[in-house]
């Protein structure tokens, strides 16, 4: 039986926010695994081997504790956007690291590279899958005012935290459900005529999405538990499928041979 909905909440507030958590990363990249073609899915086997894409989802995460400066200092920022100002992203507010959607064009330009090698390739592919998760996460397209959220402190079921961190885990924790579950649920409700108006490998459309989204879920009080839950399941729920369907939109147009036009850039 799986009982640890509420009892494990302590334990995950305690985490570090990093975008969706484990579950979310990994469900985004199961509804992903499901949706690839035949050439996407051929080329994800060559670099990738038995590892399936709800796996890679989480790779990027799992490195923050590698002590090297390339992920200590370098791929931090590669997880989220900031937009300062109105409702579209404009690279000028990256830092110097680059951030995202940056990170996503350079990781797309080595899969597209006939010279790169295969270990470049499998780094490029695994963050792909997780940028692309982080990217329909509403606080990884922060204003640039509280850190994504990080900054405003909230009360979950009695449990001092952020609300970040419940957008990244504790929603998706208390479901009580497994990555594969949820999954499962999740690509049932997904409708042929939503998987084609996601269709758009346009980082900048995703953005948008976040942006609105995030707008609107900062609670007035700061204790919160059943009501905000049932307020914003179903968009959470729905970052969830969307995330999974544009990863595999988008590595279904990296890997065709024939598709020669780039997905629309970030405003400069």
């Amino acid at each position: 039986m799986r009982i640890f909905s509420l009892l494990a909440i302590p334990f995950l507030l305690c985490t570090p926010a990093q975008a969706w958590g484990p579950v979310g990363h990994r469900i985004t990249g199961a509804i992903a695994d499901e949706n690839l073609s035949g050439v996407a899915r051929a080329h994800v086997r060559l670099l990738l081997g038995a590892e399936d894409l709800a796996e890679a989802a989480t790779w990027p995460d799992d490195m923050k504790s590698d002590p090297a400066e390339y992920w200590q200092k370098k791929a931090g920022p590669w997880h989220y956007v900031t937009v300062r100002q109105g409702d579209s992203y404009q690279s000028k507010d990256a830092p110097p690291e680059g951030d995202a959607m940056s990170a996503l064009d350079g990781f797309t330009a080595t899969l597209r590279n006939p010279k790169s090698s295969i270990e470049d390739k499998r780094l490029a592919l695994r963050f792909i899958v997780h940028i692309i998760g982080d990217l329909h996460q509403p606080l990884h397209a922060g204003g640039g005012d509280d850190r994504g959220g990080n900054d405003v402190k909230v009360n979950w079921f009695g449990r001092a935290t952020n609300l970040h961190s419940v957008w990244d885990s504790a929603m998706i924790e208390q479901r009580a459900l497994s990555y594969s579950e949820y999954a499962h649920w999740l690509s049932r409700l997904i409708s042929p005529e939503q998987v084609i108006d996601w269709s758009d490998p346009a980082p900048s459309v995703w953005v948008g999405e976040s942006i609105a989204l995030r707008k609107t879920i900062y609670p007035a009080d700061a204790s919160i538990s059943w009501d905000y839950a049932y307020k914003h399941r179903s968009e959470m729920d729905d970052r969830l499928k969307r995330g999974g369907i544009r990863i595999a939109v988008y590595l279904n147009w990296v890997f065709d041979p024939g598709t020669g036009t780039v997905p629309a850039k970030q405003t400069k």
